[in-house]
Protein backbone atom coordinates (compact mmCIF):
# COMPACT_ATOMS: atom_id res chain seq x y z
CA UNK A 1 0.00 0.00 0.00
CA UNK A 2 2.85 2.34 0.87
CA UNK A 3 4.49 1.68 -2.50
CA UNK A 4 1.26 2.59 -4.30
CA UNK A 5 0.98 5.84 -2.38
CA UNK A 6 4.61 6.66 -3.10
CA UNK A 7 4.11 5.92 -6.81
CA UNK A 8 1.04 8.19 -6.89
CA UNK A 9 2.95 10.92 -5.08
CA UNK A 10 5.88 10.63 -7.50
CA UNK A 11 3.57 10.71 -10.51
CA UNK A 12 1.82 13.82 -9.20
CA UNK A 13 5.15 15.51 -8.52
CA UNK A 14 6.24 14.81 -12.11
CA UNK A 15 2.96 16.17 -13.49
CA UNK A 16 3.30 19.34 -11.42
CA UNK A 17 6.90 19.84 -12.52
CA UNK A 18 5.94 19.18 -16.14
CA UNK A 19 3.09 21.68 -15.92
CA UNK A 20 5.47 24.37 -14.68
CA UNK A 21 8.04 23.56 -17.37
CA UNK A 22 5.53 23.43 -20.24
CA UNK A 23 3.79 26.61 -19.10
CA UNK A 24 7.12 28.46 -18.78
CA UNK A 25 8.81 27.18 -21.94
CA UNK A 26 6.08 25.87 -24.25
CA UNK A 27 6.02 22.38 -25.76
CA UNK A 28 9.17 22.77 -27.87
CA UNK A 29 11.17 24.58 -25.19
CA UNK A 30 10.32 22.16 -22.37
CA UNK A 31 13.00 19.59 -21.60
CA UNK A 32 12.55 16.25 -19.86
CA UNK A 33 15.82 16.89 -18.00
CA UNK A 34 14.44 20.18 -16.67
CA UNK A 35 11.20 18.49 -15.63
CA UNK A 36 13.20 15.83 -13.77
CA UNK A 37 15.18 18.55 -11.98
CA UNK A 38 11.99 20.37 -10.96
CA UNK A 39 10.47 17.10 -9.73
CA UNK A 40 13.61 16.08 -7.86
CA UNK A 41 13.97 12.79 -9.73
CA UNK A 42 15.95 11.39 -12.64
CA UNK A 43 15.00 11.33 -16.31
CA UNK A 44 14.61 7.54 -16.35
CA UNK A 45 11.94 7.71 -13.66
CA UNK A 46 9.85 10.07 -15.79
CA UNK A 47 9.95 7.59 -18.67
CA UNK A 48 8.88 4.88 -16.22
CA UNK A 49 5.57 6.75 -15.74
CA UNK A 50 5.22 8.47 -19.12
CA UNK A 51 6.37 6.86 -22.33
CA UNK A 52 6.88 10.12 -24.24
CA UNK A 53 6.82 13.90 -24.08
CA UNK A 54 3.51 13.82 -25.99
CA UNK A 55 1.90 11.62 -23.37
CA UNK A 56 3.24 13.88 -20.64
CA UNK A 57 1.79 17.10 -22.09
CA UNK A 58 -1.54 15.40 -22.77
CA UNK A 59 -1.74 14.16 -19.19
CA UNK A 60 -0.66 17.54 -17.81
CA UNK A 61 -3.52 19.28 -19.60
CA UNK A 62 -5.98 16.49 -18.86
CA UNK A 63 -5.06 16.67 -15.17
CA UNK A 64 -5.40 20.47 -15.20
CA UNK A 65 -8.86 20.39 -16.80
CA UNK A 66 -10.23 17.54 -14.69
CA UNK A 67 -8.95 19.07 -11.45
CA UNK A 68 -10.38 22.52 -12.22
CA UNK A 69 -13.70 23.25 -10.47
CA UNK A 70 -16.53 22.30 -12.82
CA UNK A 71 -18.19 25.60 -12.03
CA UNK A 72 -15.49 27.25 -14.14
CA UNK A 73 -16.96 25.64 -17.24
CA UNK A 74 -20.70 25.80 -16.43
CA UNK A 75 -21.99 28.79 -18.37
CA UNK A 76 -24.68 31.18 -17.07
CA UNK A 77 -28.22 30.62 -18.33
CA UNK A 78 -28.42 34.23 -19.53
CA UNK A 79 -26.21 34.62 -22.64
CA UNK A 80 -25.64 38.27 -21.76
CA UNK A 81 -23.53 37.11 -18.81
CA UNK A 82 -21.39 34.53 -20.64
CA UNK A 83 -18.56 36.76 -21.90
CA UNK A 84 -18.18 38.52 -18.55
CA UNK A 85 -18.25 35.16 -16.76
CA UNK A 86 -15.63 33.56 -19.00
CA UNK A 87 -13.38 36.61 -18.71
CA UNK A 88 -13.47 36.49 -14.91
CA UNK A 89 -12.75 32.74 -14.88
CA UNK A 90 -9.78 33.36 -17.18
CA UNK A 91 -8.43 36.09 -14.90
CA UNK A 92 -8.94 34.19 -11.67
CA UNK A 93 -8.22 30.57 -12.64
CA UNK A 94 -6.80 30.04 -16.13
CA UNK A 95 -4.01 32.58 -16.70
CA UNK A 96 -1.12 30.10 -16.52
CA UNK A 97 -2.87 27.74 -18.91
CA UNK A 98 -3.74 30.57 -21.31
CA UNK A 99 -0.10 31.70 -21.35
CA UNK A 100 0.82 28.16 -22.33
CA UNK A 101 -1.68 28.25 -25.22
CA UNK A 102 0.09 31.35 -26.55
CA UNK A 103 3.08 29.11 -27.28
CA UNK A 104 0.88 27.16 -29.67
CA UNK A 105 0.57 30.21 -31.90
CA UNK A 106 4.32 30.27 -32.55
CA UNK A 107 5.30 26.61 -32.26
CA UNK A 108 4.86 23.59 -34.48
CA UNK A 109 2.93 21.25 -32.21
CA UNK A 110 2.66 17.49 -32.87
CA UNK A 111 -0.79 16.35 -33.93
CA UNK A 112 -3.00 14.92 -31.15
CA UNK A 113 -0.94 16.50 -28.40
CA UNK A 114 -1.71 19.31 -25.94
CA UNK A 115 -4.85 17.63 -24.65
CA UNK A 116 -6.67 18.50 -27.86
CA UNK A 117 -9.54 16.04 -27.33
CA UNK A 118 -10.33 17.24 -23.81
CA UNK A 119 -10.07 20.89 -24.85
CA UNK A 120 -12.29 20.35 -27.89
CA UNK A 121 -14.87 18.73 -25.65
CA UNK A 122 -14.99 21.83 -23.44
CA UNK A 123 -15.13 24.25 -26.36
CA UNK A 124 -17.76 22.24 -28.21
CA UNK A 125 -19.85 22.21 -25.04
CA UNK A 126 -19.85 26.02 -25.27
CA UNK A 127 -21.09 25.79 -28.87
CA UNK A 128 -23.82 23.32 -27.89
CA UNK A 129 -24.84 25.57 -25.01
CA UNK A 130 -25.16 28.50 -27.41
CA UNK A 131 -27.21 26.35 -29.81
CA UNK A 132 -29.64 25.43 -27.03
CA UNK A 133 -29.98 29.08 -26.03
CA UNK A 134 -30.67 29.91 -29.67
CA UNK A 135 -33.43 27.30 -29.77
CA UNK A 136 -34.91 28.91 -26.67
CA UNK A 137 -35.02 32.26 -28.45
CA UNK A 138 -32.28 33.83 -26.35
CA UNK A 139 -29.79 34.19 -29.21
CA UNK A 140 -30.53 35.75 -32.64
CA UNK A 141 -31.11 33.09 -35.27
CA UNK A 142 -28.78 34.73 -37.79
CA UNK A 143 -25.75 34.29 -35.50
CA UNK A 144 -23.70 31.12 -35.91
CA UNK A 145 -23.21 29.51 -32.44
CA UNK A 146 -19.68 28.39 -33.31
CA UNK A 147 -18.67 31.88 -34.42
CA UNK A 148 -20.23 33.44 -31.32
CA UNK A 149 -18.17 31.04 -29.20
CA UNK A 150 -15.02 31.98 -31.12
CA UNK A 151 -15.81 35.68 -30.70
CA UNK A 152 -16.33 35.33 -26.94
CA UNK A 153 -13.12 33.32 -26.65
CA UNK A 154 -11.22 36.06 -28.48
CA UNK A 155 -12.66 38.89 -26.39
CA UNK A 156 -12.00 37.14 -23.10
CA UNK A 157 -8.47 35.92 -23.88
CA UNK A 158 -6.72 38.40 -26.20
CA UNK A 159 -6.51 41.38 -23.79
CA UNK A 160 -4.99 39.11 -21.14
CA UNK A 161 -2.38 37.42 -23.30
CA UNK A 162 -1.34 40.59 -25.12
CA UNK A 163 -0.99 42.86 -22.13
CA UNK A 164 1.42 45.18 -23.99
CA UNK A 165 -1.20 45.81 -26.67
CA UNK A 166 -3.83 46.35 -23.99
CA UNK A 167 -1.56 48.91 -22.32
CA UNK A 168 -0.74 50.71 -25.58
CA UNK A 169 -4.42 51.05 -26.47
CA UNK A 170 -6.00 51.72 -23.07
CA UNK A 171 -3.17 52.93 -20.88
CA UNK A 172 -3.82 50.03 -18.48
CA UNK A 173 -2.06 46.71 -18.15
CA UNK A 174 -4.20 43.57 -18.37
CA UNK A 175 -3.38 42.87 -14.70
CA UNK A 176 -4.68 46.26 -13.53
CA UNK A 177 -7.89 45.79 -11.46
CA UNK A 178 -9.31 48.97 -12.98
CA UNK A 179 -8.87 47.63 -16.51
CA UNK A 180 -10.38 44.28 -15.51
CA UNK A 181 -13.41 46.05 -14.04
CA UNK A 182 -13.87 48.22 -17.13
CA UNK A 183 -13.41 45.31 -19.55
CA UNK A 184 -15.89 43.10 -17.67
CA UNK A 185 -18.44 45.93 -17.81
CA UNK A 186 -17.76 46.45 -21.51
CA UNK A 187 -18.22 42.74 -22.25
CA UNK A 188 -21.58 42.88 -20.48
CA UNK A 189 -22.62 45.98 -22.40
CA UNK A 190 -21.83 44.63 -25.85
CA UNK A 191 -23.43 41.30 -24.94
CA UNK A 192 -26.65 43.16 -24.16
CA UNK A 193 -26.50 44.63 -27.67
CA UNK A 194 -25.86 41.26 -29.31
CA UNK A 195 -28.28 38.95 -27.55
CA UNK A 196 -32.03 39.16 -27.58
CA UNK A 197 -32.43 38.03 -24.02
CA UNK A 198 -35.92 37.06 -22.95
CA UNK A 199 -36.46 36.26 -19.28
CA UNK A 200 -37.72 32.68 -18.78
CA UNK A 201 -41.34 32.52 -17.63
Amino acid sequence: MGEIRNAERTRKAILQAAKEEFYDKGYRGARIEAIAKRAGCNKQLIYHYFKSKDQLINEVIDDFLTSSPQGNFALPSNPVQIAEFRYKVNVEHLMDFLKYTAWEAIESIPENSNGVERRMKVLHSYVEDMKSKQEMGLVPQELDPALITLMISSLTIYPLLYSNVTRMITGYSAEDPEFQKQWAQYLHLISERIFEYVKPK
